[in-house]
């Protein structure tokens, strides 16, 4: 049985990464090699290095909602915080809403003095509400206005700047959380790969906020996955292929762009152009059939996402790599260091 208390490390408070670094592609960069178990010590801007002439790149171009609104209640002017989720019909929304109590179905609210109003349509079997907003102009362009960065409950400063939780490639609006192993990219070390003969192809998954939700059953194979909508373009398709037959490598950036490609793989037998949602669950042993290499950041103890990469390289190379990295002190989870398996 694969226990999810196998995958618990011990982590210092002090390490878990509360601000973005000034330049993107400063962070560290500890590079495993997935068969020796080998570790290096190395920075972002040095992936360069480990990347070859017929390689390609998927990234996750999936763009963040600034999806965190306050409204006022109408009537009492209780203050609510509501965090937009899922997209279910033209500006009907499923929600978290706090505190619940004072959002009831058919209670109404106010946000930004009136740029924005909303009401309770009903609550969920799961807490969740389902809201229908209006606004006089663009809802997006309102949301931009009113709207802070969903960031993790383990980042407790506020954002400067919302773009830094944007990758510098995103571009296709929905996600409730960054794909972050991607904001660790310039446009200029973009540039530098592509000079280099490596190919750039994008997916789009918008990652819900499933990804911080705990593993609370021992027994791995009796956690329930959240599901999240992903495309695969032709493009994207043809490349892979491509890459594949000419004996390049196919490298995901990040886990979402990683759990887009097998889901797509696992579902059809390859990589073809499609839409769908997703709930697959990566963890040991798992084949898989597209990817050769990996980047990713350090995920949180006992989540899905660290089973994922131990499926990828080994339980005891990666945790041995966790080991490593706490002890070098790296920077941890959304805005901390990076990892490249290969």
């Amino acid at each position: 049985m694969v226990k999810t208390s196998d995958y618990f490390y011990d982590l210092p408070k002090e390490l878990i990464a509360q601000t973005p670094l000034e330049k993107r592609d400063s962070s560290r960069l500890l590079v495993l090699d997935k068969n020796t178990g080998e570790l290096e010590h190395k920075h972002f801007s040095d992936i360069i290095d480990y990347l070859e002439e017929g390689d390609c790149l998927i990234l996750n171009d999936s763009r963040v909602l600034p999806a965190r609104i306050y409204g006022v209640k109408q009537g009492t002017g209780a203050r609510v915080e509501f965090l937009l989720l899922t997209q279910k019909m033209q500006n009907v929304w499923e929600c978290l809403a706090g505190p619940g109590k004072k959002a009831r179905e058919n209670t109404e609210f106010v946000f930004g003095e009136g740029i924005m109003t909303g009401r309770v349509l009903e609550v969920l079997e799961n807490g969740n509400r389902l809201v229908e907003f209006s606004c006089k102009d663009n809802f997006f362009a309102a949301l931009d206005r009113l709207g802070e960065m969903p960031l993790p409950p383990y980042i407790t400063k506020k954002l400067a700047d919302k773009e830094r939780y944007q990758t510098v490639y995103s571009r296709e609006l929905g996600s409730a959380a960054a794909p972050t192993a991607g904001l660790h990219f310039t446009t200029d070390l973009l540039d530098t790969i592509k000079e280099k003969g490596v190919k750039l192809g994008y997916v789009t998954l918008h990652v819900g906020l499933g990804t911080f939700r705990p593993v609370k059953v021992d027994d791995v194979t009796k956690h329930k996955m959240h599901s999240e909508h992903y495309e695969v373009p032709k493009e994207t398709a043809d490349l892979i292929r491509e890459t594949k037959k000419n004996g390049g490598r196919v490298i995901s950036v990040g886990t979402t762009s990683c759990r887009t490609l097998e889901a797509v793989a696992k579902e059809y037998g390859e990589v073809i152009p499609c839409e769908g949602w997703t709930d697959i669950f990566i963890y040991p042993p798992f084949e898989f059939k597209v990817l050769d290499g990996l980047i990713t950041n350090f995920h949180l103890p006992e989540s899905t996402l660290i089973m994922l990469v131990s499926a990828f390289a080994g339980y005891d190379h990666v945790m041995n790599a966790y080991k490593e990295a706490v002890d070098k002190k790296y920077r941890f989870f959304s805005f901390g260091d990076a990892m490249f398996i290969h």
